[in-house]
């Protein structure tokens, strides 16, 4: 029972976490290494692994913009340039995060630099809302495809929200919000393939260790509960993300990482 608890727990941190700025991955990095004692550099991985679950909910919950990829060439060649550059970004500063934190045996220091890196979204985030936004689709351009990519690549780092950078990236290019995040969430779901494969491909022994915590029910029970949650949650969840002060959020579970941070550094002296 305790190993379902386990996986419930663990697909709602990922199915709620990833529709608001706060970095999923790094939520599930933190609670797995809580529950099952994982290394971090496995955990993150672990993390990235779980974006599967929300792949699902977002492919539901998007369905209507997906099939409407086949007459809309503007939104086709938007996804393809934002996943192309998001690649070439992500890849490379996944691995090099990924080799940082295989020699991270203390939790505190890589707590208080994750804590930190949430600290500078919700900065972003703040000063992006104070920019008139009344944009749509049809006013960008290719620049600013590659610009959201590269903040979509960004999010590769720990600590770092991709609906937070990509979001708050538009919203300074003055696109309207419900747009900034209709194009968000939909550039999120061959991200999130991309990155599910990433950690097949690079991080196969890592994902390996993560899984062996799970048996095939209690993985299964966790990718659909991170499914189940984010259809019931999206709705809900991005009118909150509207708001002003949702920076808040982000700067709460930053400063609460660095604090425990210094914590379990100081513990391990």
């Amino acid at each position: 029972m305790s190993n379902l608890l386990y996986s419930v727990i663990v697909g709602l941190v990922q199915g709620v976490s990833e529709w608001l700025p706060i970095s999923s991955k790094t939520q599930v990095l933190f609670v797995s290494t809580i529950l099952f004692g994982l290394p971090l550099n496995v955990a993150f991985a672990f993390g990235l692994f779980m974006e599967i679950g929300s792949l699902f909910s977002a492919t539901f919950y998007f369905r209507r913009e997906i099939w409407s990829l086949l007459h809309d060439r503007k939104l086709l060649v938007y996804l393809l340039v934002v996943t192309i550059v998001t690649a070439i970004v992500g890849v490379p500063l996944y691995l090099i995060s990924d080799q940082l934190l295989s020699g991270a045996y203390n939790l505190g220091i890589p707590m208080v630099i994750l804590g930190a890196f949430l600290i500078v979204d919700s900065v972003y985030i703040r000063w992006s809302r104070k920019v008139p936004r009344t944009g749509t689709l049809n006013e960008m351009r290719m620049k600013h495809y590659v610009l959201i990519g590269a903040a979509q690549g960004l999010a590769a780092l720990p600590g770092v929200s991709r609906s937070g950078m990509t979001v708050s990236t538009m919203l300074f290019m003055g696109i309207a919000p419900k747009e900034a995040f209709k194009l968000s969430y939909l550039a999120y779901i061959p991200a999130a393939l991309g990155g599910f494969l990433t950690t097949i491909v690079f991080s196969k022994s890592e994902v390996k260790i993560a899984l062996s915590n799970f048996d095939p029910t209690g993985l299964a029970v966790a990718i659909a509960t991170a499914a189940l949650v984010g259809v019931v949650a999206i709705s809900a969840l991005l009118r909150f993300a509207k708001r002003n002060d949702v920076y808040l959020v982000t700067l709460f579970l930053g400063s609460l990482a660095i604090v425990i941070g210094i914590l379990a550094g100081y513990g391990s002296i």
